[in-house]
């Protein structure tokens, strides 16, 4: 055992080169087309979007004054319609006030309570002119 043995070289692991994998130039190219082609297709749909909401718009603002136009319209005519209405609840409370019945019977007909004197006013031109026919 003693006998010489032959030299072997220390057991080393065999240290192999680290190969980093680099993108290579036409998939960095191609990614580039890809994102440029995304982009011009977002900026295509948005384009159209903006269109057809201008469109819209275009056609929903005559139409919105149209609709203003009248809902002025219908105002003023409520407002003439109210004070109408205001006139004619004060007419019916006063016609069906008890109280007021003698004043209403006179002013609708020609009935006078007897208790109240007739006053007839003559036009003054008139009594001169009578005054003068009647002196001779």
């Amino acid at each position: 055992m003693n006998a010489i043995q032959p030299s072997r070289p220390p057991l080393q692991p065999i240290q192999k080169r680290r190969v980093i994998p680099r993108p290579k130039r036409h998939l960095r190219q191609r990614s580039y087309q890809v994102m440029a082609l995304e982009s011009t297709a977002k900026i295509a749909v948005n384009l159209v979007i903006t269109a057809v909401a201008a469109s819209a718009l275009s056609q929903l603002l005559p139409y919105h004054w149209s609709q203003q136009e009248k809902l002025r319209e219908i105002s003023t005519e409520v407002k003439l319609i109210e004070g109408h209405v205001n006139d004619l609840q004060t007419q019916f409370s006063r016609n069906f006030d008890p109280q007021q019945t003698k004043s209403i019977m006179q002013e609708q007909g020609y009935r006078f309570d007897p208790s109240q004197r007739r006053v007839v006013l003559m036009n003054p031109d008139r009594l001169e002119d009578q005054q003068t026919e009647s002196s001779p």
